[in-house]
């Protein structure tokens, strides 16, 4: 004759079996999501304490109305792994004026993982301007979505020229993060 127990009973034990599982402490991250060895953890949003940062070199739009392309890229130069989801978040300074780019429209984020010496790009692409526009920009600013408690973000110098207005904004826009194979 065989046992069987109620139904009832067989999902407790199920889920005390799963709970047992998780420890319900934090997996060994610390508040800052870090493994306890000072690199990220898996699956923690990469922030500029793990990145390496390289912009340029640019394809800087000679004449107004051309087309110009600044590549952003981003290394990851701890152990351990980070992702990036979405796009970066880039604005254009011009003393107390601030425009934020628009992101490209058509384009569809991917979360990507990066390892350590692994790296992403993003494209910062603009329409050059006339000279004495009010898009003369002088500084570029640049934040990391969710970046795991690291709100600060870059800037650097904009020398390449002054960037066509369109609407209340910018005729630029940014491309999602992508690996150097995409």
């Amino acid at each position: 004759m065989r046992a069987t127990l109620p139904l009832a009973v067989t999902a407790l034990a199920a889920a005390l079996a799963l709970t047992a599982c998780d420890s319900g402490g934090d997996n060994g991250t610390d508040t800052a999501g870090k493994n306890g060895t000072g690199t990220p953890a898996a699956g923690t949003a990469c922030g500029f304490a793990e990145l390496g940062l390289e912009i340029g070199p640019a394809n800087a739009a000679p004449a107004v109305g051309d087309t110009g392309n600044l590549p952003v890229t981003l290394t990851n130069t701890k152990a351990g792994a980070c992702t990036l989801d979405g796009f970066p978040e880039v604005g254009l300074l011009a003393g107390d004026t601030s425009w934020t780019v628009a992101r490209e429209k058509a384009a569809q984020p991917a979360q990507l993982t990066l390892h350590q010496d692994e790296s992403a790009t993003f494209t910062l692409t603009y329409v050059r301007g006339e000279a004495g526009g009010k898009g003369a920009a002088d500084t570029l600013r640049i934040a990391l979505p969710g970046g795991s408690g690291d709100t600060v973000a870059k800037t650097a110098k904009w020398t390449y020229g002054v960037i066509a207005e369109k609407g209340a904004g910018l005729d630029a826009t940014v491309s999602p993060f992508q690996t150097a194979g995409d």
